[in-house]
């Protein structure tokens, strides 16, 4: 639960003497502190240069994780009425590993989301900073797990789901809700692994290529009582070498609800292409799953995720990966739950992590979800806490 922290009346005197107005403002700390204790087999390591790209045997392990059920976290979040049905808003969220206490995206402070702007009734609302691209937060009411569990979820909207340097407008309009955004420069940076030989992304914002490491999306939910539609365009051009790729993705997805149950799905179409337009990668990726509420407190989620590659470098015959997710749920209090995490991975790693996601998630999460050699499936499961302050 989120606690009011401040809480004032300020007084703003404008210049020259002009009088003073008053505003309302309002600020929240607020957080997620999520920790497992998770078994996973047929491990290898991230295979960069440093080991050959070589993955290495494969293991099991068993260790404390952090965030298994939904990242570790805390943020201050505010608004401020300005009159007239204006307002102002700001977030900062620090993303963190609570078995380490060590900062997670890549040490930065605000790594989740930093950003500031205006607020408009019956307008919407603009925003500039780091933030979730349009897919990634219209898709999130059509992902059976709400990104939480073994969710592949870079697999579906890209490893540049946040972004830096974005300008991003939001509309909602009764149940529907209208998303844009534009980078200026995403600042995703992934390294070369495996044998792709390719190292992407950067900074951006390099005087004399504007189209480096920007990025842009849309998107357009329906979220009613009984049923949701989602349609989402998403596009990045990552720096490879000294020019940029075209990395675009489009989804589409669906959501029924009755009584105690619900079933979503969705699919999204993937094209990567390198500078001179070669083709790098060409992907369906597909999700289906259903939640039921037994009772209140206790809720079972089951997904399947299936990706036809089509090609990859050319290749055309790579296997397809797929993968099975449970979660069970049980809710101690409104703050407080206990979860157990599950999943069966083919032909990539949990979360369908590999070589094709540029080890995404294992880089971000520090811990290895690649497939040791010789293997081609992963099994893996936790048993948790979370508690929401």
């Amino acid at each position: 639960m989120r606690h009011t922290i401040a809480r004032a009346t300020l007084a703003t005197l404008s210049l020259c003497g002009a009088g003073a107005a008053a505003a309302q403002s309002n600020v929240i700390l607020y957080g997620v502190a999520d920790m497992g204790i998770e078994y996973v087999n047929n491990l290898g390591n991230v295979p960069t240069a440093a080991n050959g790209f070589n993955p290495g045997p494969a293991h099991s392990v068993t260790r404390l994780t952090s965030g298994s059920r939904a990242g570790s976290r805390w943020g201050l979040r505010g608004t401020e009425d300005l009159g007239g049905g204006l307002g102002a808003v700001f977030a900062l969220e620090s993303g963190f590993n609570l078995d380490s206490g060590t900062p997670q995206q890549g040490g930065r402070l605000f790594g989740r989301q930093a950003f500031v702007g205006v607020t408009k009734a019956g307008v919407g609302q603009l925003t500039f900073g780091r933030q979730y691209t349009s897919m990634f937060e219209a898709l999130g009411n059509f992902s059976p797990t709400r990104y939480g569990g073994y969710e592949p979820a870079v697999l579906q909207s890209g490893a540049a789901f946040r972004e830096d340097n974005v300008a991003k407008y939001t509309g909602k309009f009764g149940a529907v809700t209208a998303l844009g955004h534009y980078s200026f420069g995403n600042g995703t940076v992934l390294p070369q692994v495996g044998n792709t030989g390719l190292a992407l992304g950067g900074n951006g914002e390099m005087p004399g290529s504007a189209r480096r490491d920007s990025a842009y999306g849309v998107a357009v939910a329906y979220n009613g009582s009984t049923y949701g539609l989602v349609a989402a365009y998403d596009q990045v051009n990552p720096t490879i070498g000294t020019s940029s790729g075209t990395f675009r993705k489009f989804a589409v997805g669906a959501s029924y609800t009755a009584g105690a149950a619900s079933v979503m799905g969705g699919y999204r179409w993937g094209q990567s292409k390198g500078p001179a337009g070669a083709d790098i990668q060409r992907d369906d990726y597909y999700w289906l799953g259903a939640n039921y509420q037994f009772t209140p407190a206790f809720s079972v989620t089951l997904e399947y995720t299936y990706d036809n590659l089509r090609s990859v470098f050319g290749n055309q015959n790579l296997p397809n990966p797929w993968q099975v997710l449970l979660l069970a749920s049980y809710n101690l209090s409104k703050r407080t739950e206990l979860y157990l995490s599950t999943a069966y991975s083919r032909n990539a790693g949990l979360m369908l992590d590999s070589g094709l996601t540029t080890y995404a998630n294992t880089l971000a999460l520090g811990n290895s979800l690649v497939l040791g050699n010789g293997k081609n499936s992963m099994f893996g499961a936790t048993v948790g806490i979370r508690h929401l302050f």
